[in-house]
């Protein structure tokens, strides 16, 4: 796909699940690339009526005047070759931008999926925590939606990410494993994964380890982790302790900047029903 055939596109339409952590990455990605964009953010499963319009399976998918992207990656790669150079998440030199694209790959391919389906199997069975963690801010139809879906969703779920307590065991266990991995990798001062300063290696870590982080600046407004279970903030501290952990809050803490131009649609009380009529 040629990244800059929308270049000249203005006020984008980024589709999501909030709560979402690809759709976190793309976001992040496009704030700390200066990108103004629209948020519209579903609940599951309304969100594939919009992403089927534009030959997409799921969130995020970026929505521009001439193109569609539909996936994670392919938006960072897009937004980053129209921001400004000093900005810039995937380097120039030929050998360092094939280290960021690698690890890239294997933090979407592995930690993204391994995380995911390890907050959902703590959580799934949690009606009002699912409620606080898929639907929009203010989604007033949005509420009575979920109700409806929630039982169908929550089978849904389990069975397309193997939410099973087998499946988490071994998320967690490949979770642990990468962290150590990363662990290693980040020498004594050195802040991060590819040369001297912050790409999308960075990002797409920290973004797709934020199910077991929990970082106050992520880019949807979490639980607090007294308001979780016992069982699950006993691993989410553990996790924060190690050295990946704790690398990835530094990048959210230091990187994780908002754009004043973005705008979230789904924060209008009536937005799910006015986006469904508008857009289906």
């Amino acid at each position: 796909m040629n990244f800059k055939t929308a270049s000249h596109a203005s006020d984008p339409r980024l589709i999501t699940i909030g709560v979402s952590h690809y759709c976190e990455k793309a976001r992040w990605g496009l704030d700390w690339l200066q990108i103004p964009y629209v948020e519209e953010s579903y609940a599951p499963p309304f969100h594939r009526f919009i992403t089927a319009r534009y030959g997409g399976s799921s969130v995020p998918a970026l929505v521009t005047t001439t193109d569609a992207f539909t996936d994670s990656t392919d938006i960072l790669h897009f937004a980053d070759a129209i921001a400004p150079n000093n900005r810039r998440l995937y380097p120039h030199e030929p050998q360092l931008r094939c280290h960021v694209n690698d690890l890239e790959a294997w933090f979407d391919i592995q930690l993204g999926i391994s995380t995911r389906c390890w907050l959902y199997a703590q959580v799934i069975d949690h009606r009002q925590m699912m409620k606080q963690l898929w639907l929009p801010p203010n989604s007033g139809l949005g509420k009575l939606a979920f109700e409806l879906t929630y039982p169908y969703m929550r089978q849904k779920v389990r069975k397309v990410y193997t939410v099973t307590p087998e499946g988490a065991a071994r998320s967690l266990q490949k979770i642990r494993r990468i962290f150590d991995q990363v662990g290693d990798w980040l020498a004594p001062g050195q802040d991060y994964l590819v040369g001297d300063r912050f790409t999308a290696a960075d990002l797409t870590f920290a973004a797709l380890a934020a199910p077991v982080l929990f970082p106050p600046e992520y880019g949807f407004k979490l639980p607090p982790l007294d308001q979780l279970p016992k069982e699950i903030t006993s691993i989410i501290q553990s996790l924060r302790e190690t050295s990946a952990g704790a690398y990835g809050l530094r990048l959210y803490q230091d990187h994780r900047c908002g754009s004043k131009e973005r705008i979230h649609l789904s924060q209008h009380p009536l937005s799910l029903g006015r986006q469904l009529i508008n857009r289906v």
